[in-house]
């Protein structure tokens, strides 16, 4: 391995192929090497790691756990620099609703379901469950993750499900559908998105781009 390595855990839950094109393609620019990985060795060598997720909740934590790379992922949350995405994100918190089940507990909090119904946005059509599509994010604290991202950039979610972090310091981005909630998470050497970079055009490949160069 090279002295700058990611590792894309592979637990058989994430949007892999999208998610390691984009970081491939960022650290192609910046001279990282990119693993996609379902050994807990490579993750544990690696110098930072991508956590993504796809699905449920429970489903995703029971991959996690069964597929023996839980202990090698919270190894590397305890110490090197780890980006999670989407249920990746939300695996973080303490505790989900979706199931319900139990999270890792790296950011105390809870995930939560969008209680919308008969709800209007408004431009008067109903909001609808899960919230697909482009929405702003407003950065609600300064961190080297959004360097060169303006302020209120679209990003693209696909979620029926969302993070709200115990402590609000936590709380790294907001979006608004139906009321504010947290966009993404940062403790640390930790940061997640509830977006997808990968599917958000330049501003989520410079958050990819961003976290490759990140030493926290």
């Amino acid at each position: 391995m090279s002295s700058n390595t990611v590792a894309v855990v592979d637990y058989g839950m994430g949007n892999l192929r999208s998610v390691s094109q984009a970081v491939q393609h960022a650290a192609d620019q910046v001279g990282v090497e990119v693993f996609v990985t379902s050994d807990p060795d490579v993750v544990r060598r690696a110098t930072r790691v991508v956590l993504p997720g796809q699905g449920a909740m429970p489903d995703c934590m029971r991959e996690l756990s069964d597929s023996g790379l839980l202990e090698s992922v919270l190894e590397a949350a305890a110490g090197k620099p780890l980006f999670g995405v989407c249920v990746g994100m939300q695996m973080l918190l303490s505790h989900s609703d979706e199931g319900p089940t139990d999270g890792l507990g790296l950011i105390p909090g809870d995930v939560r379901k969008f209680e919308l119904e008969g709800r209007l946005q408004p431009d008067g059509s109903r909001y609808k469950v899960p919230q697909m599509g482009w929405n702003q994010v407003s950065q609600t604290r300064s961190h080297p993750v959004w360097a060169g991202v303006p302020d209120q950039s679209y990003f693209y979610f696909v979620h029926s499900f969302y993070a709200a972090p115990a402590d609000p310091a936590h709380s790294a981005g907001e979006a608004d559908y139906g009321g504010r909630f947290t966009a993404a998470l940062a403790r640390d050497n930790i940061f997640a998105t509830q977006f997808h970079p990968e599917k958000s055009a330049d501003h989520g490949l410079q958050l990819y781009r961003n976290f490759l160069h990140w030493n926290p």
